[in-house]
């Protein structure tokens, strides 16, 4: 069994909560046991997940944000 790691990213281009709902469930369709905490006046990405980081930035970029 994988540990799940956390990662903090900054995310651009979240403005709302669909972004964090988007955002949130693309994540999730891809661990469904994903922890995401979604700072939008920080642009910070919270992932709890058994995940590799790259796998979450690239997930998060296929919705249309950017990832630093």
């Amino acid at each position: 069994m994988t540990t799940p790691a956390t990662y903090q990213l900054h995310v651009t281009g979240m403005t709302c909560q669909h972004c964090v709902k988007a955002v949130t469930q693309a994540v999730q369709d891809q661990d469904g046991e994903a922890l995401v905490t979604v700072d939008l006046a920080q642009g910070q990405v919270t992932v709890q997940t058994v995940l590799g980081e790259d796998a979450v930035r690239e997930i998060i970029r296929e919705e249309g944000y950017g990832v630093a």
